[in-house]
């Protein structure tokens, strides 16, 4: 297995972080407090071409290999897990539109996504239905020249923002993608505040009454939405989270070291005492471990091994984990400084425990690990 970065990651690594360190990370705090993204950022990740990451470079994006793209997730969750889901569902509406869409949804919609003057949102989660996806409630009724779309849609990451949506909805019993603009007639918008973490991340609950959306507005056939449509987005999705959770480590392990390399306590800087080694110890590395399970998987996507679902699915599981312990540490070795607001492990602590619910809770990721090893032993599965 191939774990080393090459120079040119290495080369993109170093100038996301510098976007990230100027533009992003000195924000971040107040992001979180105003609970938005300022109009401004989302204007400069567009010139910066970080919403067209993946989208091919014909359609005006960036067309970057999946782990650089990982390396970009990092650098924008060491800074802000809300960025990090702008990044994510804007990009798993980019990536099923590269892969679903047809020519003429891609000539209209890939070239504004790529430059950010239509942030996408992805709308699959409802009031009632979360992780049953099968399920949803939403309801698309054939209609002249199209389809009447009736249902509610919950905790959708930018829609506040959003100008386009893929939404999904049941035709006749079968699920099904569309993609809904925000003007269409019937759609309200309602922000959502006050969570636990990604405060930032302008949630907002989206209502269709009666929508008249196009024909043509259907991704792929009736009854593939959950199947390919939404699974393909929620792999893309895994695999964002995956790394902006090794990112929000990294950064709980920079404060950690800055932190108890100059407080004192009992006569002597917190970091020679050996209780505090072996806290900063682990998360050296469990946050070395998920990167390494990330490259993996990047690698494995970049290569088309479809072995990569799996693998992607191993990387999210271990740091959506991996970020809580590492948070919780972080909170104990600032003691009621990390409970503050003057820095900004709080802020890490609380955006750490959303990474185990979104794009896959902890619990399905427990459950496609172990059934998709029902008839394969890991025993010799060495790599």
């Amino acid at each position: 297995m191939i774990t080393e970065l090459e120079s040119a990651h290495l080369e993109r690594l170093e100038k996301f972080r510098g976007f990230v360190n100027e533009e992003i990370a000195p924000f971040a705090d107040g992001f979180d407090k105003e609970e938005r993204t300022p109009p401004s950022i989302l204007e400069k990740l567009g010139r910066q071409g970080y919403l067209g990451a993946t989208i091919p470079v014909e359609y005006g994006g960036l067309g970057l290999d999946m782990v650089t793209y990982g390396l970009l997730c990092h650098e924008m969750g060491r800074a802000s897990a809300s960025l990090l889901s702008l990044l994510t569902v804007h990009g798993m509406v980019s990536h099923v539109l590269a892969k679903w869409g047809t020519e003429e949804q891609r000539k209209r919609w890939l070239p504004r996504l790529a430059k950010g003057t239509t942030l996408g949102a992805f709308a699959l989660t409802e009031p009632t239905i979360g992780s049953d996806a099968r399920n949803i409630v939403s309801r698309a009724e054939r209609a002249e020249g199209g389809y009447d779309l009736n249902g509610t849609k919950k905790w959708i990451s930018y829609g506040q923002t959003a100008g386009l949506f893929i939404v999904f909805a049941q035709v006749e019993s079968k699920p099904t993608a569309f993609l809904v603009e925000r003007e269409t007639k019937g759609l309200s918008v309602l922000p959502i505040g006050g969570m636990l973490g990604f405060r930032a991340s302008m949630l907002a609950e989206i209502r269709f009454k009666d929508c008249r959306i196009p024909m043509d507005a259907a991704m792929g056939r009736v009854g593939m939405g959950v199947s390919h449509v939404g699974g393909y987005a929620l792999d893309f999705g895994r695999y964002s989270i995956a790394w902006g959770a090794t990112g929000l480590g990294q950064a709980c392990l920079d404060a950690c070291l800055e932190y108890s390399g100059n407080r004192s306590q009992g006569g002597s800087l917190l970091r020679d005492h050996q209780f505090i080694q072996g806290m900063i110890a682990e998360m050296i590395v469990n946050v070395k471990a998920a990167k390494l399970l990330c490259v993996r998987a990047g690698r494995l996507k970049d290569s088309g091994d479809p072995e990569s679902i799996i693998e992607t699915t191993i990387a999210k599981y271990f740091a959506a984990r991996m970020i809580g312990r590492v948070a919780n540490d972080a909170v104990q070795i600032h003691g009621a400084n990390g409970c503050g607001e003057d820095f900004p492990i709080q802020r890490f602590f609380r955006d750490a425990r959303i990474m185990e619910i979104i794009e896959g809770s902890t619990q399905i990721q427990q459950t496609v690990i172990c059934g998709s090893r029902n008839d394969k032993s890991y025993r010799d599965d060495f790599f």
